[in-house]
């Protein structure tokens, strides 16, 4: 029989973990069982398992995990999550899945505390199988009337179900009817014993009965597979009786098995007495002692038992072949098990078309033995021997397997964590437990702990690289302080030692074999163990030559030279082989211009290969190859065994067997993976032993042919590849973004499935990712062909990989293996293996990919810049290259011309956001771009990436030299916006603009108007340095005035009033000396009326309005013309406005913001700002009198009381324009004396009085005058008559009323009633018109004109005062006769000039 080895996939990394189904109990009595929690066996591992297969359903597994307590159901056809069902009960031996009808599939199983569930699972095509999510009742219970048992179960259909009892009973449930979604089965229960009425009265008598007690208890119970009308059963007890049972008669027939194979048959009729009593009762835990089955040459149903012999030397068992005919039980024939199976445990077997399949447990391992069956003793001798199949040979992670791992350089734990991490050596489930289990242990001791310990990690391999080691500490001599660096390398070695321990301990539990079956026949024979899936597949030649040298077996003579190679490996000693194993790595990944020759043997020089060898080994190596003779030959018959695949692999498919094969599942290509790693593991091995043998004799390699020695290179290059690649783990080193490219396995079926099914729900969440290895992934992507090894062997001739004939040439199928590997997101892997082809331009382009998905964007650039002279018409690849680098390009073919290529490679850029290279290679194109080629796009596309790089003057270079006019003025805008917002405005102010001024205006301008002026980039103040540089005043006035205006439109808010105010009069400060620039006589602007200049919120000062004689022409608007006096008179306004809020924020909260002129000079008054108040007054052409008005009463009052601090109105108004509600205003206290602090009047001599009056002179002569007829005078006097009419006023002020106004000064005393000063004054005023009278008589004739009403008035009132004072009567006579004497003068004057 052909040989055949065992493939396993872990389970946990295929199928994800989803939240089981809780299953509740009508019982109300059940007890909580505390689940088990064995520290080496996880609850994932599974403590019973079986498969089930149909047409409608595919094959599915059956699991029982958690102790017994939670049944599992893997789809190992579909890609469907698992089903999950937690029991409040452990669940009984064994559970089964039947259909009923093409309808629904059961599930029944009973638990320990006597209840009988139905799994009822809907079957709908076009659908999944199952869904763990969907809101429906999934199960059915039945309470046992027996009460809890604890027993065997076999189902018999989905009516028919069957317990064992203690004694030896069986008790039989029968289905009355069905239930449904809202009623549970109904059963019917009957109760059956194997002891008939006559052994029932013998078991009384001692003397007649020996029997041991608990020997009737069934182990085994077995039923003929379904489909099937056969209702009988067979069960084996531990007595070693085997007995048939029928649903009316009970126990029909029953035999004795014997201890020992015997040497006849025996018949055994019922009613037939058993024989001796067995003297050893088999073990009370259950075991798989029976197989009924219907073979292909009868109708007739046979059992086939086993008898374990644990004891015997010569096997592990015996099987015994029935036949029933009838009530019958007859023995066909005995055989016995292999000689491989002593001390081995039978865990399962079966029988399938014929042939027996038994499944050992091996010291904890599977073992799988397969002969044919013999219908009678006489066929005995034609069925064959035992066809053994075990795991292939692995290495171990012993402590001497580890210590040969460091042999070679790195650190230890990069080493032990690479070991850990390949796939197949540990499942996800023994590294998160053992890492759990290590990080408890570390917790349990007294802290403090490590960080490491404290932290939650995003994956198990990092919580590993992370935890693992973390209490080891570096210790420091006591004496000499110097670090005991060797005992911190020593404890970290057995930390990790002790770690990867664990991590065997629970690898070997998950390990353990637990059923044998067939699913889907293209799969063939599945083991099934706790943890993993097995097949068992045939052997192919390397691995089954190399477990003969393995296993020191004899080979055929063809392959002298394999044992020759395997010889010499074996006696070289692992460091040797570690030494030239890198010296190959490293020669091979270079690429050389020397003789192959040359090099070994230089390379063996430098190792010192024969002086190493012993005298011996080495005399021995050259007679057996000398004996061999034509070794070249005999290397190339080794180099066809690596690399060699069956002939039947070498056949292309058609296309249509491959549409229409269906799509394989994770597990099935995790299988695949899995075996051709395991034949790269074994290829590997003889291929490092052939380039050994170079090493050997590379003083003879001169002599061998150049092409034999490339080739065995270019095989050892590719099966080392291969190699490093299936021991790359996959579950952590893909990205998310890689899991979605468009080249990421399951992608597309994904996309298919939901748009096939609609199952919108199952897109919630992220999906699960099988994480066994990377050859698992690439094997997703090639298609996958039925069967192994031919799937496997498929799988390895196409990646290429072993295909090549020389060292410094590249397949396509090897670039386009890298090219995958870099698609699914493995970078680092795809690094090394591409580390290892030589710089082909397909291996280039390929690693220019790779730098760019690492962010290495120069190293990619330079690397693809080179690569462009790859194509066009002087190009000069080989064909072998244009193919290799055609099949990683966009449509795998080349492109026509470099300009494509460039295009290619900046939109490879774009995609990376590399702004930068993307330039560069559009510029690329450019200087490339065929005649005739429309470019707009590439040139617009040059002109935004050098703006968003910044480099402005080169994106300016750009625009002025693209061919196309309108792109110009698109992208002058887009370059201005630009450099405005990283404020590089003194760059774009460099910048000419030939021909484009108007577009940068344009742009400008339009932002200045629809921006929001408080904000970054002001474009406004942009607009106006660019109006300022090219001279034109007006405009750049024109563009403030109107920021200005926009501020003014915004300050509606109190809080932002001053910030916008203070930018507002910068706006209105650099218009007005823009308009300054510009000639007097055209020194205005016109602005557009518009809404908001027509509807401001304030009341503006009526400006002038330009009104042309087109103005009901279409497209005309009126324009509002301002000059420099209006920007000035707004800007005194808000200035005033700052300076009083400024002083007084609550005005604003008060909604005063809007106060007129007038208002505001007086508060500024009343707030002591006389000298701003009197210059915004000056400014905005506002009265002053009740400025002065306030003034001079300040200044009486310091007179009166210098050093008084008085309480005043905070809003005075002089009593005749005090309003009416000015009484109830808000009074405060505050220094009336602070306006006489500032430098210059503090400087001045005096006391605060007399610097009062001086400062209120001063600002009289500066204010009042002939322009405004000495009103400001006038209103300083009336104060002061008010305040006190008695106290004299100050002489300056009575000598300039005197000297411009008597008339008034006059008038003024006598409405204050103060006679004498009237008098006075009066008098002076006669003296000194007769002092001009005789001047200014020739030259006027008015010059002796007189206020004579005026005297008369206050001689009158003088003369009808009573209580004139003495001085008063003396002023009063002085007046009369300065009267009559004036009056003779002017006739004497008259007379004389008539």
């Amino acid at each position: 029989m052909e040989s055949s080895v065992l493939v396993a996939s872990h389970l946990s990394a295929l199928f994800p973990n989803p939240q089981p189904i809780a299953v509740y109990s009508t019982q109300k009595d059940i007890l909580n069982i505390p689940r088990r929690n064995d520290p080496g066996h996880p609850p994932e591992h599974a403590s019973f398992s079986s498969l089930f297969h149909s047409p409608l359903t595919g094959t599915i597994l059956l699991r029982v995990t958690s102790g017994g307590f939670v049944l599992e159901l893997l789809s190992l056809s579909n890609d469907i999550p698992p089903l999950r069902f937690d029991f409040p009960a452990p669940i009984l031996p064994s559970p089964s899945i039947v259909i009923w009808e093409p309808e629904e599939l059961h599930v029944l199983l009973a638990t320990r505390f006597g209840s009988l569930y139905r799994i009822v699972i809907p079957i709908i095509e076009g659908t999944p199988l199952w869904a763990p999510l969907s809101n429906r009742r999934w199960y059915r219970e039945y309470v046992l009337q027996a009460g809890w048992v604890d027993g065997l179960v076999q189902v018999q259909g989905t009516h028919c179900v069957l317990i064992t009892l203690p004694g030896g009973s069986l008790l039989r449930l029968e289905a009355d009817a069905l239930g449904d979604d809202t009623h549970d089965d109904v059963w019917r229960e009957t109760r059956s014993d194997a002891r008939s009425f006559l052994h029932s009265i013998a078991s009384l008598l001692p003397a007649l009965h020996s029997a041991p007690p608990g020997g009737s208890d069934i182990i085994s119970i077995s039923t003929h597979p379904q489909p099937t009308d056969i209702g009988n059963v067979w069960t084996v007890s531990r007595d070693r009786h085997l007995r048939m049972w029928t649903a009316r008669g009970g126990c029909v027939a029953e035999y004795a098995l014997p201890s020992t194979a015997p040497g006849r048959s025996v018949a055994a009729r019922h009613p037939s007495p058993s024989p001796v009593n067995p003297s050893v009762l088999l073990p009370p835990d259950p075991q798989k002692l029976l197989c009924v089955f219907t073979p292909s040459h009868s109708d007739d149903p046979h059992v086939l038992a086993f008898v374990p012999t644990e004891g015997s030397l010569t096997s592990g068992g015996f099987f015994q072949l029935f036949e029933c005919n009838g009530d019958l039980l007859k023995s066909l024939t005995t055989f016995s098990a292999s000689e491989t199976s002593v001390h081995c445990h039978l865990q399962d077997f079966a029988v399938l078309d014929d042939m027996l399949y038994t499944l050992w447990d091996k010291q904890g391992q599977s073992m799988v033995e397969v002969r044919g069956l013999a219908w009678n003793a006489s066929e005995e001798g034609t069925t064959g021997d035992w066809s053994s199949a075990t795991y292939a040979q692995e290495a171990e992670l012993t402590p001497a397997y580890l210590d040969e791992l460091l042999l070679s350089s790195g650190s230890t734990t990069d080493k032990f964590f690479e070991a850990i991490m390949r796939p197949g050596i540990f499942s996800p489930i023994t590294l998160q437990t053992a890492v759990n289990q290590y990080t408890d242990a570390c917790r349990s001791l007294p802290p403090p702990h490590p960080p490491q310990l404290l932290v939650t990690y995003a994956t198990v391999a990092e919580q590993i690289a992370s935890v693992v080691g973390c209490t080891v500490q570096r210790t420091k001599d006591p004496k000499t302080g110097a670090p005991l660096d060797e005992n911190y390398w020593n404890a970290l070695k057995r930390d990790w030692e002790g770690f990867i321990a664990r991590c065997r301990e629970i690898e070997r539990n998950g390990r353990w074999p637990l059923a044998i079956g067939r699913g889907n026949p293209e799969d063939g024979v599945l083991i099934v163990e706790r943890e993993r899936v097995a097949s068992l597949a045939g052997e192919d030649l390397p691995l089954r030559l190399h477990r003969q040298l393995a296993t020191s077996k004899t080979v055929d003579p063809q392959f002298a030279l394999l044992e020759v190679l395997w010889t010499m490996r074996t006696r070289l000693g692992p460091r040797l082989l570690l030494t030239v194993e890198a010296r190959l790595s490293e020669f091979v990944q270079q690429e050389t211009a020397f003789l192959y020759a040359d090099v070994i043997r230089d390379q063996a020089q430098r190792v010192s290969f024969r002086e190493q060898i012993d005298e011996g080994l080495d005399s021995w190596l050259a007679g057996r190859l000398q004996g061999i003779g034509k070794i070249q030959e005999a290397a190339r018959f080794v180099l066809d065994i690596i690399g060699g695949f069956d002939k039947e692999v070498k056949r292309e498919e058609e296309d249509t067997e491959l549409l229409s094969r269906p799509i394989s599942p994770d597990w099935l290509r995790a299988l695949t993976a899995s075996y051709a790693s395991t034949s790269v593991h074994a290829r590997y091995d003889i291929a490092l032993a052939l380039v050994t043998l170079l090493f050997f004799v590379a003083d003879d390699l001169h002599s061998w042919e150049e092409s034999v020695l490339a080739e065995i290179l270019v095989v050892y290059r590719g099966i080392a590849l291969l190699r490093y690649v299936a021991r790359q783990p996959a579950g952590d080193n893909a990205t998310a973004t890689a899991q979605g490219q468009p080249g990421a396995p399951g992608a597309e079926e994904d996309v298919v499935a939901k748009l096939r099914n609609m199952h919108v729900s199952t897109s919630r969440g992220a999906k699960f990712q099988p994480t066994y290895s990377l050859l698992h992934r690439l094997a997703n992507l090639y298609s996958h062909s039925s069967g192994l090894p031919i799937s496997a062997h498929r799988f390895l001739d196409a990646t290429g990989l072993l295909q090549s004939l020389s060292p410094a040439h590249v397949t396509k199928l090897e670039v386009l293996f890298s090219e995958r590997i870099r698609l699914l997101g493995y970078r680092e892997v795809a690094r090394e293996v591409l580390a290892w082809l030589p710089r082909t331009p397909g291996v280039t382009y390929v690693l220019a990919r790779l730098w760019l998905d690492e962010g290495r964007y120069d190293d990619a650039a330079s690397a693809l810049e080179i690569l462009a002279g790859s194509f066009g018409s002087h190009s000069a690849l080989s064909p072998d290259d244009q193919e290799a680098l055609a099949v990683v390009l966009p449509g795998e073919k080349l492109f026509p011309a470099q300009f494509d290529f460039y295009l290619h490679v900046a939109d490879l850029y774009k995609a990376v956001l590399s702004t930068y290279h993307d330039v560069t290679f559009t510029q690329l194109a450019l200087s490339v771009a065929p005649p005739g080629v429309d470019t707009a796009t590439l040139w617009h596309g040059v002109i935004k990436g050098l703006t968003d790089l910044g480099q402005y003057e080169d994106a300016y270079t750009a625009m002025v030299s693209a061919p196309y006019e309108r792109l110009k003025r698109e992208c002058v805008s887009q370059l201005l916006y630009r450099m405005c917002e990283e404020n590089a405005v003194d760059r774009l102010m460099a910048l000419n603009f030939a021909g484009l001024a108007d577009e940068v205006e344009d742009a400008l301008a339009f932002k200045a108007r629809n921006a929001d002026p408080r904000a970054r980039p002001f474009y406004s103040r942009i607009l106006y340095t660019w109006y300022i540089s090219r001279g034109d005043y007006r405009s750049a006035a024109l563009t403030m005035y109107q920021r200005a205006r926009k501020l003014a439109a915004l300050s509606g808010d109190p809080a932002a009033y001053t910030e916008l105010a203070e930018l507002q009069l910068e706006a209105y400060a650099v218009a007005m000396n823009s308009l300054a620039l510009v000639d007097p006589k055209n020194q205005w602007i016109a602005l557009p009326i518009t809404v908001e200049t027509g509807h401001e919120p304030r009341k503006r000062r009526r400006l002038s309005k330009h009104v042309p004689e087109s103005k009901y022409a279409p497209g005309k608007r009126d324009a509002e013309v301002a000059d420099l006096k209006d920007m000035q008179y707004e800007y005194a306004l808000l200035a005033a406005r700052v300076e009083l809020f400024r002083r007084d924020p609550t005005l604003l909260s008060a909604g005063e913001s809007a106060l007129p002129p007038p208002s505001i000079v007086l508060r500024l008054a009343q707030s002591n700002r006389f000298n701003t108040a009197m210059a915004t007054a000056r400014s905005l052409d506002v009265d002053m009198s009740d400025l002065f008005a306030y003034l001079t009463n300040r200044c009486l009052r310091l007179s009166r009381n210098p050093d008084a601090v008085m309480s005043v109105p905070l809003f005075y108004q002089p009593p005749h324009r005090r309003p009416a509600q000015a009484s109830s205003s808000l009074r405060r206290s505050e220094d009336t004396s602070d306006w006489l602090l500032t430098d210059k009047i503090s400087s001045w001599p005096g006391t605060p009085a007399e610097k009062g009056w001086r400062y209120l002179r001063q600002s009289l002569e500066r204010h009042d005058g002939p322009r405004t007829d000495y009103r400001y005078t006038k209103v300083t006097l009336e104060t002061i008559m008010a305040f006190d009419r008695t106290s004299p006023p100050p002489p300056w002020l009575i000598h300039t009323l005197e000297e411009h106004h008597p008339e008034y000064l006059i008038r003024t005393c006598l409405r204050f009633e103060v006679l004498e000063a009237a008098l006075d004054h009066t008098l002076g005023m006669m003296r000194r018109s007769d002092a001009r009278l005789t001047d200014e008589l020739a030259k006027t004739a008015a010059a002796g004109w007189l206020p004579y009403t005026l005297v008369d008035q206050v001689l009158v009132a003088a003369e009808s005062q009573p209580d004139l004072s003495p001085r008063g009567r003396g002023l009063l006579g002085d007046l009369r006769a300065e009267i009559a004497s004036r009056m003779k003068r002017v006739q004497k004057f008259s007379q004389a000039a008539a």
